[in-house]
């Protein structure tokens, strides 16, 4: 009886833990992902300078609002129009070897080569019927055999020399020589293409209606084959690159919601959808990540290309749920639970959840909404099943 008096009094005249409570609150929840991120154009147009020369005249400068067609930059194109008159000329001289090629040589050729054959081809007939003519009077007695073979041998060489002129008429050239022919007009044929298109992109124009964002170069600066001249994109619509840390990367879904934030324009926000998601990660500094993309709406031309933003993804977003702030819930081995208050005493209760994010978590059951939940207790003493407590700010 004294055991159990003792106890009682003890339990009636503990000291309260004081704690600090959380309430259970219906409401929204998000599940996010945080990260950094930079703005680039979705189909930027590069102007490079075909080959080295000088910017003859400069008409834009960065930021300036283009039409489609409208002249931006032209160089110095008379080393290129030179180029191209030289490759033009190759291109000819091409042209008539190709003419040659399948006609059996020059025309001059073609008629000399034709005369020849036509002499030859008289000689052999008249060496023919010279022959046809020795036979019938060697069978008369009326001509020597050496006169015959005389004759025949007369006739095997102007067929000898028929046949070549033949073969010359036939295949005037080589196949080594054929083949040479060839390259020699395919590279014409390319050096002219090539001059040609360095000649078009000496001036040049915008290709779209859009915005000069970067003109790297100077008038009348020297420029070198290769390097960039200006660039231009239609920026009413931008592409948000995000890098996202490798844990995350398998919570990433095309179509899910991003926010993106610019500190250089405190408080406004522009959204989108994520439009493709990581396929590797990959080292970006000291982190892996992986990188997403997203459109973004930028009607009023604010996102510039290139700026450094930062980038919400909404994973998951449920409304009108029982919401509990994070660190009131507990996991041990077995299953999560709160201590609910009830009447200055906290009660051990499992509870389940779903969505959670940096400061609250989803309740789905074991809670209702105006239920209060016990945080980590201030004091070392730790929390247990009964316990009194005495709430504080």
């Amino acid at each position: 009886m004294v055991a159990i008096l003792g106890l009682l009094y003890s339990y009636l005249h503990q000291t309260p833990l004081k704690v600090r409570a959380a309430r259970v609150e219906r409401g929204p929840i998000r599940s996010l992902v945080s990260t950094n991120g930079k703005i680039e154009p979705i189909q930027p147009f590069e102007a490079h300078a075909p080959i080295s020369t000088t910017v003859k005249r400069l008409s834009v400068k960065e930021g300036d609002h283009v039409h489609k067609g409208q002249l931006l930059l032209e160089l110095d194109d008379a080393d290129i129009r030179t180029q191209a008159a030289r490759a033009q000329a190759q291109v000819k001289r091409a042209q008539a070897d190709q003419s040659a090629l399948t006609t059996g040589g020059t025309q001059e050729e073609v008629l000399t080569l034709n005369s020849q054959l036509v002499k030859a081809r008289n000689a052999r007939d008249a060496a023919q019927r010279n022959l046809d003519a020795l036979r019938r009077l060697r069978q008369e007695s009326a001509a020597s055999p050496g006169e015959v073979r005389q004759a025949e041998d007369t006739l095997q060489r102007a067929q000898a020399d028929v046949t070549l002129l033949e073969e010359k008429q036939k295949e005037r050239y080589s196949k080594p020589e054929t083949a040479r022919f060839e390259a020699q007009s395919a590279e014409a044929q390319a050096a002219y293409e090539a001059a040609e298109d360095a000649l078009l992109k000496s001036s040049v124009r915008a290709p779209f209606d859009g915005v000069v964002y970067s003109v790297p170069v100077k008038q009348g600066a020297f420029v070198q084959a290769g390097e960039l001249l200006l660039q231009e994109a239609d920026l009413s619509r931008v592409l948000v690159r995000a890098f996202v840390d490798e844990p995350d990367v398998g919570r990433l879904l095309p179509g899910q919601r991003v926010e993106i934030i610019w500190d250089a324009l405190p408080g406004r926000t522009w959204t989108g959808t994520i439009n493709t998601v990581p396929s590797t990660v990959k080292l970006r500094g000291s982190r892996n990540v992986g990188e997403t993309t997203a459109v973004v709406d930028n009607h009023d031309l604010r996102l510039l290309p290139n700026v450094n933003v930062g980038v919400t993804i909404v994973v998951a977003e449920h409304n009108n749920v029982i919401t509990l702030q994070r660190d009131a819930l507990r996991i041990d081995e077995s299953k999560p639970y709160v201590f609910k208050i009830v009447d200055h005493h906290v009660k051990h209760q499992t509870v389940e959840f779903s969505l959670q994010n940096l400061t609250r978590v989803e309740i789905t059951s074991g809670l209702s909404e105006g239920d209060t939940v016990a945080l980590p207790a201030e004091e070392s003493k730790p929390l247990s099943d009964g316990v009194a407590i005495k709430v504080v700010p």
